[in-house]
């Protein structure tokens, strides 16, 4: 039981020695890299050490695995370097049980990063996004999705429109139940357009079956106002617009993302890229025993065979692999192109097999 204390004391060691190198070092980047973004707007250190500091989780959060398969490599040259290796071996334990602990921490880093690391990197994600909103004075977030159905904003040189719908076809091109409200500049709502069904063309709305209100030009709007079998409105939204407006995944926090898929579901849109994220964030613990596991395959032996050299670049190489991989899955899931399970499950099993092959292996030899 101590000697399991032990390796875990120094896996934990490890990472925080590499987790700390990296906290500064992308710090550095981050500073930057938002005086190179926002140089034209006489951005301040104090802000852009703020937004530094605001970017700074997602990237940790991305690299984790990467930290965890540095931290490995780091506290099994170090036990080799000073014959601890040696010495467990001797005293009858395994490689694969001398994994116990350090692969338990790494179970249990994961679940932290999943359960309390992520809501604070998507809490910081949005904050991040709204003061670079603010400094680069671009569009902000178009659509909103919620219980009520999906709400938009499009914006004009006479004001803005605000857009409710019930439901929406899975690309956000076409609405059901529609409402339109116009509003001035000054904020006064000028017009209302309610459609059975709008469909977003190239620079405009056409709808079907709509009834249009004057909330200005009429004393009565009620009773001027016009039932058409067609209309069009002007409108400066695109497709690609309206499907970036759903926002990041990894901008909303993992025990908020059942029920925003859900709210996807019922507004009609497809869920599936929040699917495959919620999946791949499932399987982070996994992901990174696999990391350890790589590591170790290649690390767990003593420096009188020599070759240390080749085995760590051996042993990043195919953490690397293996990193890239889940991404390239990933990717094929959100795209359709295998299942959601098979995208985020497959690579972190996958590799803690491969290693485990590597790791009876070595007992063997």
């Amino acid at each position: 039981m101590k000697l399991h204390l032990y390796f875990a004391r120094k896996f934990f060691y490890a990472f925080g020695t590499v987790f700390a190198v990296f906290l500064g070092l992308l710090t550095l980047l981050d500073l930057v890299e938002q005086f190179r973004r926002f140089e034209g707007d006489a951005l301040g250190f104090a802000t852009a050490l703020e937004l530094a500091l605001l970017a700074m989780p997602e990237t940790l959060y991305s690299i984790l695995p990467l930290v965890v398969i540095l931290a490995t490599l780091t506290l099994f040259l170090g036990l080799a370097r000073t014959s601890e290796m040696v010495v467990t071996r001797a005293a009858g334990r395994s490689a694969i049980r001398a994994l116990v602990a350090p692969g338990i921490g790494a179970l249990l880093l994961g679940a932290l990063a999943v359960t309390v690391f992520n809501p604070i990197v998507a809490a910081t994600k949005v904050q991040y996004d709204l003061r670079s909103e603010q400094l680069d004075s671009g569009g902000r977030r178009v659509l909103s999705v919620s219980e009520e159905g999906l709400w938009l904003r499009q914006g004009n040189p006479d004001g803005q429109t605000v857009i409710r719908a019930e439901r929406a076809n899975p690309d956000g091109t076409v609405f059901y139940d529609v409402t339109f409200i116009g509003i001035d500049p000054t904020g006064t709502p000028v017009s209302r357009i309610e459609a059975e069904r709008a469909e977003l063309a190239t620079g405009e709305w056409q709808m079907r079956s709509a009834k249009v209100w004057d909330l200005v030009g009429s004393t009565n709007p009620e009773r001027d106002a016009q039932v058409l079998d067609t209309y069009s409105l002007a409108s400066t939204l695109t497709r690609d617009q309206i499907r970036d407006s759903f926002g990041d995944p990894s901008a909303i926090p993992i025990w908020e993302l059942p029920a925003f898929i859900a709210s996807l579901d019922r507004a009609g849109f497809s869920a599936r890229l929040h699917r495959v994220w919620l999946q791949m964030q499932l399987a982070t613990p996994v992901f990174l025993l696999a990391m350890l596991l790589i590591g170790a395959a290649f690390t767990m032996r003593h420096t009188r065979f020599g070759r240390t050299g080749v085995m760590v670049l051996s042993a990043l190489l195919l953490g690397l692999g293996v990193f890239f991989i889940r991404n390239f899955a990933q990717i094929l899931g959100e795209n359709g192109q295998i299942p959601v399970a098979l995208a985020a499950w497959s690579p972190p099993v996958a590799a803690i097999l491969l290693s485990l092959g590597l790791l009876f292996h070595l007992e063997d030899g």
